[in-house]
C-alpha cells in the first residue's frame, strides 16, 4: 500500500495511514518522554553523586583535623605526665 502514490489510494485507506501514522507519533512522543525522564533522573542521581564525594572529601578533612587534635592532646598529656 505505500509504495502506490497516495492519490491512488482510496479515501478509507488514507484514513487508515494517517490513524497508523498517528498511533506511532503518540508511542514516539510517550517513549521519547520516558527517556528524557530517564535522562533527567540520571542526571540528578550524578549530580548527587557528585555533592556526597564533595561531602565525603569535607569530612575526611573533618576527621584527619580531629585526629590532629587528638595527636596533640595525647602528646600534651604525655609531656605532662613526663614532668
Amino acid at each position: 500500500m505505500a509504495t502506490e502514490p497516495l492519490h491512488r489510494l482510496r479515501r478509507e485507506d488514507l484514513l487508515k495511514m494517517l490513524l497508523e501514522l498517528e498511533q506511532e507519533n503518540e508511542r514516539l512522543a510517550d517513549e521519547n518522554k520516558r527517556l528524557r525522564d530517564e535522562l533527567a533522573n540520571r542526571n540528578l542521581a550524578i549530580e548527587e553523586a557528585g555533592s556526597l564525594a564533595e561531602a565525603a572529601l569535607k569530612l575526611s578533612g573533618v576527621f584527619e583535623a580531629a585526629q590532629e587534635a587528638a595527636d596533640l592532646y595525647l602528646e600534651n598529656v604525655r609531656n605532662r605526665a613526663a614532668e
